[in-house]
Formats: C-alpha cells, structure tokens, sequence
C-alpha cells in the first residue's frame, strides 16, 4: 500500500485511478500549432511523471518538464481527496492542498495553483501548467455544509458530489435506488454555487444529475463521462441529462476510459464516436474532455498488469467498481495513451471533418470558459 504523501501524488486522480509507471514511450506527435486564445484542459485526470531522488520529494522528471514545454496540456484539474466513505476524510483532504500547495511551491518555473479565469491565462503565459484541485466525493465535508468554504478558501475550484455509491448529498450511478439528490445535497449545491466553486455531477445517478442541473444556479458541469445512448453502462450519461446540463451552460467532459464500449480494450473510434455523438447532443460549445488519466500516460507490462488486477480486486471489495471495469481491461484508450494524446486527437478529429475552431473548443476552451463564468 502506498503511504498517505504517495497516495495524494499518485498519477491520475488520487484514490480514483491507478497508481502505475508512466508510459516508456516519449511523444512523438508534433505538436499542434495553436493561437494563443487555445488551450488543451484535461477536466479530470493528474500530472504524473514525478521521480523520487530523495525521500519524501517529488521533482518533475525530464518527460514531464518537455511535455510542458511543448504544451502538450495547459491545464489539468486533479483529485486530492480519497473517495468514499472513511476516516479522516477531511484531514487527508487537508494534507492534499498541502502537499500539492507546497509541490507547486517547490518547482514554481513549471507548475502553477489556478484558482480563477486570470490564472489560466497566467499560467499559460508563463509557460507552466496550471492544476485546478477538485474532489471526487463530499465525504471530505464530513456531513458539514460549511466546509464548502473551507475548501474554497484552500483552493479547491470544484466538487464532485457523490462517487459511484450512496453518501449523505445523494445515490451514486451504481446504486439501484436511483432516489436522487437528499435535501443535505441541494444545500450542498446552494453552498458550491455560493463558493464559486464549479458543481461535478460525473459519477451521480441519473436523478441525482438531474436534480443537480436543476438545482444548481452556475453551470454545472459533468467532467468524465460517456454516452449511455452508445454505450449502456451506468458510469456513462443519458442523452435527457447531457441535453439539460447544455442548457444551463454546462460543459461535459467525455473520459478515455473502458466504458466507451461494452466490452474489451477501448480503442481511438471508440472515443471519437463519443465526441461525435456529445457534440450532436450537447451543441460544440457544451463538450470537453476528462481524461481520468495520468497524463503521460500507462507503461503496459506485466508489473502494470499485476497491479491493475490487483487494484480491481479491491474496488470490487469495496463495492466501487462499476459494470464495464475489469482485471484484464486496462484504464485507458489504445491510440491515446501518451502524453501527446490532444495533439493526436486533434489530428483525428481533423480528419473526421471537425473545424479548427471546433477542435479548439473542444480540447479545452469551453471548459475554460465554464470555469471563468463560474470563479470569475
């Protein structure tokens, strides 16, 4: 097991994804030539490619520190709280804004906090990669509404309000009840549009995301999701849900994850019909990408299929894994595993017949947009 500072630095949303080597293999895509106005933003997934040479800190390795200077991303918004419920749920979220506070802190020239509008545009100017911090899950609230601004105040810019199951805000996608936001949940909803903070409603149940668009006076968002119309599987959004969220401004982010397809290894088409299919439903200024990746990517071999098994295994102890996850399908897109994988995308969709404009609001402008209308 990983000690509690490994567990908040793993690569990809910390307590979510996997913790596993980066990807051996160094970008080899050009880099897609690109205006200023463009940003690539991955709405959930994590900045991997950290080495150790000393106990206890992290320096970015030589892939990551080209990445950036290359713009493979612009802006990554990552989970620094574990999910589910637990003990201290809140100070383990405490001691994340710490350890990214101070990781940031220690390597200044590469990584920047984004805590508004002002600060992506910053970020990107300087020629750094700016980190958004997001949590998965309201059980770092620890049942207190109030905490909200706590952790508004500390930097965290969005809150997801459930993870797979049931909490105290309301059912997640796999439970069968599917009962919906509780009235602890709308007061949380009332509570993150007071904060500024930007609502996530990836990985609720189907009332609970409807009930949460309604409810919510900014844009919501749902960050890392799929198209339930393709592909039926309950950590995938109905076309009903997508369509509202749309309408209230809301931006939703489709994931490179196994449930692009009923089963087996997702492949690039797969991702691509998803994009195709939310830009149909949701309008081109309502659809983003969420990763749920590290973002350089998974080295494929047997220590990464070991662990992946045995990281499967526990979630379904614990009753999180959700239909569409297994032991021999791995956490990414084949095509997309690298950390040039915008760029790739790009190239693709502009062969699929997408506009540049188009592509541009798709690999990250709409959710900078959200983000600015919701922070300021």
């Amino acid at each position: 097991m990983m000690d509690r500072r490994e567990f908040l630095l793993t690569a990809g949303a910390a307590g979510v994804a996997l913790a596993l080597p980066s990807g051996a293999r160094a970008q080899n895509t050009p880099p897609r030539a690109r205006d200023a106005a463009s940003f690539y933003v991955d709405a959930q997934g994590g900045l991997d490619g950290f080495d150790q040479p000393e106990e206890g800190r992290y320096v970015p390795g030589a892939r990551l520190i080209e990445a950036i200077r290359q713009r493979r991303i612009d802006l990554v918004s990552a989970t620094i709280a574990p999910v589910g419920n637990g003990p201290d749920r809140y100070r383990d979220a405490v001691e994340g804004v710490a350890s990214w506070d101070r990781l940031i802190a220690e390597h200044s020239t590469l990584l920047a906090k984004v805590e508004s509008a002002a600060d992506i545009r910053a970020a990107k100017a300087a020629g750094k990669v700016g980190l958004v911090y997001n949590f998965q899950d309201t059980t770092p609230l620890e049942a207190d509404a109030a905490k909200v601004d706590t952790f508004a105040t500390l930097g965290v810019k969005m809150i997801q309000l459930t993870y797979n199951k049931r909490n105290l805000a309301g059912d997640g996608c796999l439970e069968r009840a599917n009962a919906g936001l509780s009235d602890f949940g709308r007061e949380l909803v009332a509570r993150i549009n007071r904060a500024k903070v930007v609502l996530d409603l990836s990985h609720a149940g189907q009332r609970t995301q409807a009930e949460g668009i309604a409810a919510s006076s900014a844009p919501p968002s749902i960050t890392h999701s799929g198209c339930r119309a393709l592909v039926d599987l309950p950590r995938n959004t109905w076309d009903a849900e997508m369509r509202a969220l749309a309408q209230k401004g809301g931006v939703f982010g489709v994931y490179l994850m196994p449930f692009l397809r009923a089963r087996g290894q997702p492949g690039r088409e797969d991702l691509l019909r998803h994009l195709d299919h939310a830009v149909n439903v949701c309008g081109e200024d309502h659809v983003g990408i969420g990763t749920d990746n590290p973002f350089l990517g998974y080295r494929l071999n047997d220590e990464m299929r070991a662990e992946h098994r045995r990281f499967f295994e526990d979630r379904q102890r614990r009753g999180i894994a959700a239909p569409g996850e297994a032991a021999d399908v791995y956490n990414f897109v084949e095509g997309y595993n690298a950390g040039d994988r915008y760029d790739r995308i790009a190239a693709d969709l502009a062969r699929r017949g997408w506009s540049g404009a188009r592509i541009d609001k798709v690999l990250g402008n709409n959710f900078v947009r959200l983000f600015g209308e919701v922070w300021g």
